[in-house]
């Protein structure tokens, strides 16, 4: 764990201290999962399961705040049984999928999600002439119910694609009502109005929180990012963590904390369970 500066530091020591009413925010993807070549085989680091779980009765509540599907995340990452497991210590685990669309809990078990956005037929549609006009044909095209991402990863030069995509899928998602989100080579498409900050925003009023942890890796995690800035703004104990990689860098200059990927947020969150626990006895 790499800390950005002294305030950084402080801000840490303040989150343990009102670690019981903390809530853990977490991106999936280069967060819980590493980046893979196909999104279908992302899957939790071995040992994230089992520090969620360790971790859990000693805060607020631990949220999976992802881009992807809420199905998927769920079973990608195991966290119907992560959940169980949190119950049994009178917790509850949180899941956003598709940046806030679709909602799931431990208590409920159930998926809340809205209809899919009126544009996105239309959208798909013309989005195979525009691949081919960008020279793209073979990018991999993923539907995700509520949103379209659009992979450069498996072509033979990923960021050239992903540069030569984002101006034309850009203009192509205006036109139909839609916006896009940049990732790591994968362009993603969907509905207005909906951002992993606002879900910050949201958690951290509905559970009256004091504090508030949020890791991330990618541009889809800016918001976030700013969020946990105004949520400290206002008073709570925050905390920023980067999940860095060298595909992307745009959150190290915000982030309190520098961990290495995956497995330094899992590191992260055992030390933190640790200094949670040490601070009591």
């Amino acid at each position: 764990m790499q800390f950005a500066s002294r305030e950084g530091e402080h801000r840490y020591a303040d989150l343990v201290r009102v670690a019981e009413r903390t809530i853990i925010g977490l991106d999936f993807d280069g967060t819980l999962a590493p980046i893979v070549d196909d999104p279908d085989r992302a899957h939790i680091h071995p040992d994230a399961a089992a520090v969620l779980v360790e971790l859990a009765p000693h805060v607020g509540a631990i949220a999976v705040i992802t881009g992807r599907p809420a199905r998927q995340a769920l079973d990608l990452g195991g966290l119907e049984e992560v959940g169980d497991a949190i119950a049994l210590a009178g917790k509850e685990l949180h899941l956003y999928g598709q940046y806030g669309n679709e909602h799931w809990t431990s208590r409920h078990r159930r998926i809340v999600a809205p209809r899919p956005p009126r544009g996105l037929a239309t959208f798909e549609r013309d989005l195979p002439r525009t691949l081919r006009l960008a020279g793209a044909s073979d990018a991999y095209v993923e539907d995700k119910g509520l949103a379209v991402a659009v992979h450069t990863r498996r072509l033979p030069d990923p960021q050239a694609a992903f540069d030569r995509l984002l101006p034309p899928l850009r203009s192509l998602a205006g036109e139909h009502g839609m916006v896009i989100e940049p990732g790591r080579n994968v362009i993603e498409v969907r509905s207005p109005g909906s951002h992993k900050g606002m879900v910050v925003e949201k958690l951290a009023a509905d559970l009256d929180a004091l504090g508030f942890l949020f890791a991330g890796d990618d541009l889809g995690d800016l918001e976030a990012f700013e969020a946990i800035a105004d949520l400290g703004g206002q008073g709570l104990a925050t905390l920023r963590v980067c999940s860095a990689s060298q595909e992307q860098s745009a959150l190290i200059p915000l982030a309190d904390v520098v961990v290495k990927g995956p497995e330094g947020v899992v590191d992260l969150l055992r030390q933190l369970r640790m200094d949670i626990e040490n601070r009591r006895t």
